[in-house]
């Protein structure tokens, strides 16, 4: 019991925010104690921060110049995944709350993980360096890219975005910290690399506080009592849906540009994750004092912790069938 929750504290974690938000909603709500209005901001620019500090210049150089497979997972990422959302959306329009519609299409132009994807990639014997390079890309480019994204569907539904000042906000509060991180690196990375897991430790507990914050906004405000634990179930299901869509999708990529084994691995752990560590964040800027963002929410804890099972029960059965 004890090694099971050193494994996945996080997860236990992630559900304990979100039942303590329904028994303690007033401390984490908006102008309560803990003030989780700018909190939650400190904790976007540290984990970014963070990410800046970690994230090594050199091995994304060793990956620079595999174009075929760079093309392949952007595209996927940003282009394909979001389409087959709206695919997906459009078959079970009537199904999903208009908040889990978003919550759905905001899952599908996020980046990809980093750290899992070129993990998954390593004990595959993928190609590490592909992995790092696309990872990485996808998640600078992705401060940019996913913003865009939502504002598009936002608008598509008749909701107006202030494209301008999120754009700014995303600057201040999530590039800005990234590139003093990187600016930084230089000088302190052996400290850096030392520190890496608790970086890593410190940027899932604000990811904690930030779902925490997030849900209580949502209890106070009554979401939950319109939505019940329907919202629940249909977020499960719907993420095994989805990620199920997507990764026969990159399967059948994988097969037709015929890569080889190594650049095989990189694609299939690098395309059709999602991040959590940058969309938590990146969902508390771009639907700040939304109500519902608890909801938006759930598909990306779903899919989060159904992409780390079934990314490990792929690692296992691809080097059993390489032996």
């Amino acid at each position: 019991m004890a090694n099971w929750l050193k494994k996945n504290w996080f997860m236990v974690g992630l559900v304990t925010a979100v039942f303590l938000a329904w028994l303690f909603p007033e401390p984490g709500a908006r102008g309560g104690v803990l003030q989780s209005e700018n909190t939650t901001r400190l904790g976007v620019v540290l984990i970014f921060f963070f990410q800046g500090l970690t994230l090594s210049m050199a091995a994304i150089r060793d990956g620079l110049m595999q174009w075929r497979l760079h093309i392949f997972v952007q595209a996927f990422i940003y282009v394909l995944i979001p389409l087959a959302a709206l695919g997906m959306i459009l078959v079970t329009y009537p199904v999903l709350s208009q908040d889990m519609r978003t919550g759905f299409f905001f899952l599908a132009v996020l980046p990809t993980t980093i750290a899992t994807s070129v993990a998954y990639t390593f004990m595959t014997k993928g190609n590490v360096a592909g992995a790092v390079f696309n990872s990485s890309l996808a998640n600078v480019a992705g401060i940019l890219i996913t913003p865009l994204w939502v504002s598009v569907w936002l608008q598509a539904g008749g909701v107006a975005l202030p494209l301008g000042q999120l754009l700014l906000d995303i600057s201040l509060l999530l590039l800005a910290p990234f590139v003093a991180g990187q600016l930084l690196r230089p000088f302190v990375y052996r400290v850096a690399d030392a520190l890496k897991k608790t970086f890593s430790t410190t940027s899932s507990l604000i990811i904690i506080f930030i779902v925490y914050a997030a849900f209580c906004n949502s209890w106070k405000d009554g979401i939950w009592e319109e939505e019940g634990t329907k919202a629940a179930l249909t977020a499960g299901a719907g993420s095994v849906v989805f990620l199920a869509l997507v990764l026969g999708l990159v399967v059948l990529g994988i097969r037709i540009v015929r890569f080889d084994h190594q650049n095989a691995m990189a694609a299939l752990f690098c395309a059709p994750q999602k991040t959590m560590a940058a969309g938590v964040p990146m969902a508390n800027l771009i639907f700040e004092g939304h109500s519902g963002l608890g909801v938006i929410l759930l598909p990306l804890m779903f899919y989060h912790l159904l992409q780390l099972l079934v990314g490990g029960m792929l690692v296992t059965k691809i080097n059993a069938a390489g032996k």
